[in-house]
């Protein structure tokens, strides 16, 4: 009876078509079919045209979205997990909305104003989408099949801040999901490369919604206006000179450098049971007491803490032995070590080369010890992916400005700070005015020293933020202490998200 119907309505369209180039065409004769044009005129199967009742949720969204495509039709693009629509399972991807409690709807600002004025319940009159892509939407059989079969279960650590409300390029701010740096966010679904649908579990509401993937996250972090590229140059009269990109090889020692580019904005994690880090690092300016903090730990618990001595090329000074402060080796050999990527960082001071060696921490690992080490910056990329270290990273904040100068004042008094002293004569600042006397020239220094030590301390919680397991603000030693082995003796009790490169 259907195909009957539908054959009477493609035969009568087809009738007006001709009316319609002999300019004979009686009015009104649309109103005689049971579908209308539009459907007759696609792709679509007319038989598979159904009606979806919806039963609205008092201040909760129905959890999807649409748009419009090629053809000038109402589109779903993308059905929320746990959502409404998600639980009664009647809409899907790529569904064409012909109309909303028998008024017809063809813009997304129309299917709202018809969904706002509804009550309770909505009836949607939808063609299915079948597989084909009839829609012109870019929505293919593909897309769709990408992830069927299989139960998404990927779990990522955020590593930027995000606030839908300001976020541009998001299709609904009602359904954006807010998060910050270091959450643990469930992903849900990716088959949309823009958007992937996902769960805050640090948000006990439990809310689904939109976050920025991450190809869309990196296009948009990397992208650079053409008025600030650099890799061309202004020459006569305006013209744009094309200037050659250098290529630089990547070096262990410069890797900062290279990790300007490292636009990595999740970080796939799995929950693991309690257990106890390998290694302990501690990240922080100087000034900050980093190798006061290391040393007290050690002291505490020797059998629970270890250190390790760097190695140096530099020739022994008197009384001094090897094993004492450093242990010594000959600088052909430690260039080879080197090579063999066999030092976690090194450097070269007066001639002399000095490292931390990776056997050496190894050796306190498997003394069943946790190695603290207080490394630059640079080594956290190679600590963080490195399955046999597992480290713990605890930045240590430079404090306020004020408690920075009571600090030092502190530590001079004790005499771990030796005083400041100037030739007046051969300053820099002789002209100043706040240089009268040795004292005021000597605070002058003094704060310029601070003020360089928190702006320092910022850059570093800035470009290496991401890999900070916590950050302890260091304006009270024994305050700081007691938190970092609190939370060191919790890592034994409870649950913690680790890479997954840790485990697989």
């Amino acid at each position: 009876m259907k195909g009957l119907l539908r054959a009477h309505d493609e035969i009568g369209l087809i009738y007006v078509n001709i009316c319609k180039r002999s300019e004979e065409c009686p009015r009104k004769l649309n109103q005689i079919y049971l579908y209308p044009p539009e459907v007759l005129c696609t792709k679509m199967p007319v038989e598979a045209v159904k009606i979806v009742g919806v039963r609205r949720v008092e201040n909760k969204p129905l959890g999807f979205t649409v748009e419009v495509n090629s053809q000038s039709q109402l589109v779903v693009a993308r059905v929320i997990s746990g959502s409404i629509a998600e639980k009664q399972g009647l809409l899907q991807r790529g569904d064409v909305i012909l109309e909303v409690n028998g008024n017809s709807v063809n813009t997304p600002e129309s299917l709202q104003s018809e969904v706002s004025r509804a009550e309770e319940n909505l009836a949607f009159k939808v063609v299915p989408f079948t597989g084909e892509d009839f829609s012109g939407s870019g929505v293919t059989n593909s897309d769709i099949n990408e992830k069927l079969g299989r139960k998404l279960t990927c779990f990522m650590r955020a590593l930027f801040d995000y606030n839908p409300l300001d976020d541009s390029l998001l299709p609904c701010k009602d359904i954006g999901l807010p998060f910050k740096s270091g959450d643990i966010l469930q992903i849900l679904s990716v088959k949309d490369p823009n958007w992937w649908q996902a769960k805050n579990l640090q948000d006990p509401s439990e809310q689904i919604g939109l976050i920025p993937s991450q190809e869309l996250e990196e296009r948009r972090k990397a992208f650079v206006l053409p008025d600030a590229d650099f890799a061309h140059k202004i020459g006569i009269c305006g013209t744009r000179v094309s200037k050659r990109k250098k290529r630089t090889m990547y070096k262990s020692m410069a890797n900062c450098e290279f990790d300007k580019a490292d636009l990595i904005q999740y970080e796939e994690v799995t929950k693991m049971p309690p257990f106890r880090r390998k290694t302990l690092v501690l990240i922080g300016v100087p000034g900050v007491g980093r190798r006061t903090l290391k040393t007290r730990l050690i002291n505490s618990d020797p059998n629970r803490f270890g250190g390790v001595l760097p190695y140096t090329t530099r020739p022994k000074r008197t009384l001094e032995e090897d094993g004492d402060s450093y242990w010594f080796i000959n600088r052909e050999q430690m260039e080879e070590q080197i090579k063999r990527n066999e030092f976690i960082e090194y450097g070269e001071h007066n001639g002399h080369l000095y490292g931390l060696h990776l056997n050496s921490v190894k050796e306190v690992i498997n003394s069943g010890r946790m190695c603290i080490l207080d490394c630059a910056p640079s080594t956290l990329k190679f600590l963080h992916n490195s399955q046999d270290l597992m480290p713990y990273v605890i930045f240590i904040a430079a404090p306020g400005m004020e408690q920075l100068k009571l600090i030092y004042s502190e530590r001079r008094a004790t005499g771990s700070i030796k005083n400041l002293t100037f030739d007046r004569q051969s300053s820099i600042r002789y002209s100043s005015r706040r240089a009268r006397t040795l004292e005021s020239l000597a605070s002058l220094y003094e704060e310029d020293d601070l003020i360089a030590t928190v702006e320092e301390s910022s850059f570093i919680h800035r470009r290496y933020g991401k890999y900070f397991d916590m950050v302890v603000e260091n304006d009270d030693c024994d305050s700081a202490f007691q938190e970092v082995v609190k939370i060191l003796d919790q890592m034994s009790l409870k649950e913690q998200w680790v890479p997954v490169d840790w485990i697989y």
